[in-house]
């Protein structure tokens, strides 16, 4: 008998509210880098790419990362602004996919985000035309530039950099089980408000 009963009543019902928890345990358990994600983006004729990379920030609105506003996610994003995300938490037997629609932070709220960033991460974001075909000197050589120019100041935001958010219209919880017997609760979003929480066979 499948105890996947169990989780479902187990879950918080608001899905935002479930994943802090998953996501502060696999913090609290050790699992390295718990705020590395997939993401998943596609062009409007159906394209589809995927990447790593990691939640910079998390509430009401959804997940949140930055990237050179430049490059083929943002490329993506822009034109199709819907997104898939998945979270691996091996150690637990643990995975997390999210789905929704993505929109752009404000400056600001970048800013303040690019102001905690260490500051060699601040020059390379300057030197590098993200997803561009590029000879890795000219890399360096732009690094360096780089380096000179702001040298002994802070690098401010860049104009291409910024952060986006993706909000959850759906968020699946999988927890592996012994025998393939894995234990999957899905939220999907009713209104503004409310949610259908439900399990799915493995």
């Amino acid at each position: 008998m499948l105890v996947a009963v169990s989780l479902v009543s187990a879950m918080a019902d608001d899905p935002i509210v479930q994943f802090r928890r998953w996501y502060d345990e696999a913090v609290i358990s050790g699992v390295r880098q718990p705020d590395a994600m997939t993401l998943a983006t596609a062009t409007p004729d159906g394209m589809v790419s995927a990447r790593t990379v990691l939640m910079r920030g998390l509430d009401d609105r959804g997940l949140a990362f930055y990237t050179n506003l430049a490059s083929e996610k943002a490329d993506q994003l822009t034109a199709n602004p819907r997104a898939a995300l998945v979270f691996h938490w091996r150690e637990l037997e643990r995975q997390v996919r999210v789905a929704g629609p993505v929109g752009r932070l404000d400056d600001d709220e970048a800013a303040r985000y690019w102001a905690t960033r260490p500051r060699g991460h601040q020059l390379s974001a300057w030197a590098s035309p993200q997803s561009r075909v590029i000879d890795g000197s000219v890399l360096e050589a732009r690094r360096a530039q780089i380096e000179e120019r702001f040298a002994g100041l802070e690098p401010p935001l860049p104009p291409f950099w910024g952060g986006f958010v993706v909000g959850v219209d759906e968020l699946e919880c999988w927890q592996g089980r012994p025998d393939r017997l894995h234990e999957r609760v899905r939220y999907r979003r009713r209104d503004a408000e409310t949610w259908q929480r439900e399990q799915l066979a493995p």
